[in-house]
């Protein structure tokens, strides 16, 4: 690893990881309790659910990146497109062609341009072997999703909404083919997809006791997933790179899966309360 990937990785955990910490305010936003039982029932889920992704991992790793990547770009690809399509009074789950353009970016584009810099880090998580196999299945689906991004550029002509999230989509396409896959992933994650939810959910707090309580419970948050994160390298450290390789994207996996259901389904799916 290079000295560009520690500080990808670091950053990844310092500055992305955090931005699920205000899933709380989320939860209560679409209706979940404030008293102390619904609170406790809220982060037990949470937690047991991190936990079963891990173990589903550790018997299973190859199905489980693979359904990570899926869930992943469909996550990040509803994330990116959210603004845009609200702006059209529209659900985004109707806009199917902006959402697999910038779904793919991560899942696909990174593994099909750098297959020879991803397919190692797919070993670690995975086996060397398992880890090619998926590298090269991934880049199957590269001509077909370009195909998609270039429909994409003809449909945002003719619908100006989407010309923004159009050309922020083709310089992340452009940091991809230029940077270190662990880079550009940083970059998208921290500075574009942390960033964007953090700033949605808080300015959604009116309340300034809510946006005391939430900013608590991502500072909290975030310094458990700290220390755990610190806990497992130094008790399961084997090689530096490839622990920290799994800590960070086997971490990544089991907070998405929570975070995910709660984000791009409950809050999609249940009418919005005020928080006081």
């Amino acid at each position: 690893m290079t000295n560009w990937d520690l500080v990808a990785i670091a950053a990844v955990l310092l500055i992305g990881v955090p931005h699920g910490g205000l899933d709380g305010a989320v939860a209560r936003r679409v209706g979940w309790s404030n008293g102390v039982p619904a609170w406790l029932g809220f982060h037990l889920g949470y937690i047991l659910l991190a936990a079963l992704v891990v173990v589903l991992w550790w018997h299973w790793p190859t199905p489980s990146l693979a359904v990570f990547l899926c869930i992943s770009g469909l996550h990040f690809g509803r994330s990116d497109i959210l603004n845009s399509a609200s702006a059209a009074d529209e659900k985004v789950s109707q806009y199917w062609l902006p959402l697999i353009a910038h779904g793919g970016l991560i899942s696909i584009a990174i593994p099909s341009l750098k297959p020879d810099l991803v397919a190692p880090l797919f070993g670690i998580l995975i086996g060397d072997e398992a880890g090619a196999a998926l590298t090269n299945t991934i880049a199957m689906l590269w001509t077909t999703w370009l195909l998609a991004v270039f429909a994409y550029c003809a449909y945002a002509w003719f619908m100006p909404v989407w010309r923004k999230p159009l050309f922020s989509l083709l310089i992340l396409l452009a940091l991809v083919f230029l940077l270190p896959p662990l880079v550009s992933f940083a970059l998208y994650f921290c500075l574009w997809h942390s960033r964007r939810h953090t700033v949605r959910v808080w300015q959604s707090l009116q309340d300034e006791t809510e946006r005391r309580r939430s900013f608590i419970e991502a500072t909290f948050y975030s310094l458990t997933a700290w220390m755990s994160a610190g806990v497992f390298f130094i008790y399961f450290h084997d090689s530096f790179s490839e622990t920290l390789i799994q800590l960070t994207f086997i971490g990544l996996a089991a907070l998405t899966v929570p975070h995910m259901l709660l984000v791009d389904i409950a809050d999609r799916s249940k009418p919005r309360r005020e928080l006081s």
